[in-house]
């Protein structure tokens, strides 16, 4: 999943990109809730984790949450900060806030967090998946198995596979593909993404990915 992390604090912001980019996400990072609030509306993000106490004022990721919600935008948005009292917590989740973590944070609390929020978006309550096949995708413990039998997934190859599988029926151009799991790195040509997909077949099944031509990729059904 692609995410936006709005967070003026160096260190954290790189904590943040590595340990998520370990789980698989491209993340972009706002410095500030006017950046923020520009590439939020810019691009299609799954998860958009605010820090309160910003450059623009101390409740300006408060003020950046309800702007965003007042735009009609729906993204999950993760409060991470500070500010840890009981009237924090509760103009947090008024702000649009769907959670709120404290710093400092244990990167697998924030971790198990990130996917919580990313199922619950995509309509799912559980940590598994059941695929087409009989294949079953653990979000948590990043595998996915078939009868017992565990296949190994590169990173990349099992973020493709996850974001098909957490929007059944539908359709990803390769652009769409490639602006989640690469964040709009450069140099990014479509047809890797093919390669992926081949990989993933070949790895498993042909029947868990369906080719839609011209058009893109989905997650079983008819190509």
């Amino acid at each position: 999943m692609r995410l936006l992390i709005v967070e003026d604090d160096p260190h954290i912001a790189e904590l943040l990109r590595d340990g998520l980019g370990e789980d698989g996400h491209a993340t972009d990072v706002a410095p500030t809730a006017a950046i923020g609030a520009e590439l939020a509306q810019l691009f299609p993000y799954s998860l958009l984790i605010l820090d309160v106490m910003l450059p623009e004022g101390i409740d300006a990721g408060y003020v950046l949450g309800r702007q965003l919600r007042a735009a009609g935008l729906v993204t999950p948005i993760l409060y991470l900060t500070a500010r840890g009292t009981v009237a924090d917590r509760v103009q947090g989740l008024d702000a649009g806030g769907d959670d709120y973590l404290l710093k400092p944070f244990d990167f697998t609390e924030l971790s198990a967090r990130v996917r919580a929020l990313l199922r619950r978006a995509s309509g799912n309550a559980q940590n598994t998946l059941s695929l087409p096949g009989g294949w079953v995708m653990d979000l948590a413990g990043r595998e996915l198995y078939r009868a017992g039998v565990r296949v190994d997934l590169a990173r990349r190859e099992f973020g493709l596979l996850e974001l098909l599988a957490l929007h059944p029926g539908r359709v990803f151009t390769r652009d769409e593909i490639i602006d989640r799991l690469w964040g709009g790195e450069a140099g990014v040509e479509p047809k890797l993404i093919d390669v992926y997909v081949s990989i993933i077949r070949r790895k498993t099944d042909d029947a868990l990915i369906s080719t839609l031509r011209g058009t893109g990729y989905r997650l079983g059904g008819d190509g």
